[in-house]
């Protein structure tokens, strides 16, 4: 079968799944329709509304555009249904029900950014990191039941390098995920695909990948700091690591760390010491962590050196 005969519903919403959209269509892959996430409501009043990243690369390239509320929806189901399509891709989008993933003759599969079956989860890219991984990368795979459970069809791996963080990582795996998105439309095309169920792969143990909340995105100085360094990163730029500064008369300001270096020595978790003019260490239970980028609430990210030109008596503060 030529590529461009088989009809391709592509489904997905942020950056990261517009580069797997473009490669489709860059290389005339048939793709007859986009679903996408319905526009978000901004600003103040919530009166302006902002569609997706796919949805704007979608129509600057003439494609239908779905926009459901409810993927179990009968009007979105059978307008769905009258594309005919032969083959459905998911990349960051969200859980179909089975009516939908179901549907081609073909299957539906999904781009996920880990080697399955670890990291399975909203945030995949931030939890290899936060957890000091050396290696990641990305997974094709058929949906099924079980979020992020279904045979597995390629996968493509990638180093993670010492000092990375999820942004450079994000567009790292963003361009090896578009190419291994058309490799596996191509295997399918060929019936050339041999899938390899996760429940036969052997680990020690699972890793889960989260949804990241305020809540499991404060630091814990309690910590090593080569976790909380990797946590900085893995987080880093969005939606970065806090944690609360609390001056001498107890008035707590947030503080959002996006670079830092691990050092040698001893403090108390949470104690800070200061030149006042480059440096801003702050202890855990096992070494030093060194800010080198942050952002107090309100303000602009900057520097540590830029931070103390108007911070310079940190001494008496803490972080909590």
């Amino acid at each position: 079968m030529p590529k461009n005969s088989l009809r391709i519903i592509f489904m997905g919403t942020p950056d990261f799944a517009v580069a797997s959209l473009k490669a489709l269509v860059e290389n005339h892959y048939n793709v007859v329709a986009v679903v996408t996430m319905p526009d978000k409501p901004m600003g103040r009043h919530g009166s302006v509304l902002q569609p997706s990243a796919v949805k704007q690369y979608a129509l600057s390239v003439g494609l239908p555009v779905l926009q459901p509320d409810k993927l179990k929806d009968e009007a979105f189901l059978e307008t769905l249904r009258s594309f005919h399509a032969d083959l459905q891709i998911v990349v960051a989008f969200r859980m179909l029900p089975e009516v939908v993933w179901n549907m081609p003759p073909r299957g539906t599969f999904n781009l996920h950014a880990s080697l399955l079956p670890q990291y399975r989860g909203a945030a995949p890219i931030n939890w290899a990191i936060i957890n000091g991984e050396t290696e990641t990368g990305v997974t094709t795979f058929f949906l099924q039941h079980e979020i992020d459970t279904g045979a597995i069809i390629h996968q493509e791996r990638l180093s993670i390098g010492a000092e990375e963080n999820a942004e450079v990582i994000h567009d790292k795996l963003m361009e090896m995920g578009s190419t291994l998105v058309m490799r596996t439309v191509d295997d399918i095309i060929a019936d050339a695909v041999h899938p390899i169920s996760q429940d036969t792969l052997q680990v020690p143990s699972l890793k889960p990948a989260p949804k990241l909340f305020r809540e499991n995105t404060q630091v814990d100085w309690q910590q090593p700091a080569a976790y909380i360094h990797n946590f900085i990163r893995g987080l880093s730029p969005y939606p970065a690591a806090w944690t609360t500064l609390v001056a001498p008369d107890g008035t707590a300001t947030g503080l959002k760390l996006f670079e830092s270096r691990v050092e040698e020595g001893t403090l108390s978790p949470g104690e800070i010491e200061t030149d006042g003019k480059s440096y801003i260490h702050i202890g855990t239970c096992e070494g030093i962590v060194s800010l080198v980028s942050l952002q107090l609430a309100g303000k602009k990210r900057m520097s540590v050196a830029d931070f103390l030109r108007g911070h310079s008596q940190l001494d008496a503060f803490c972080m909590q």
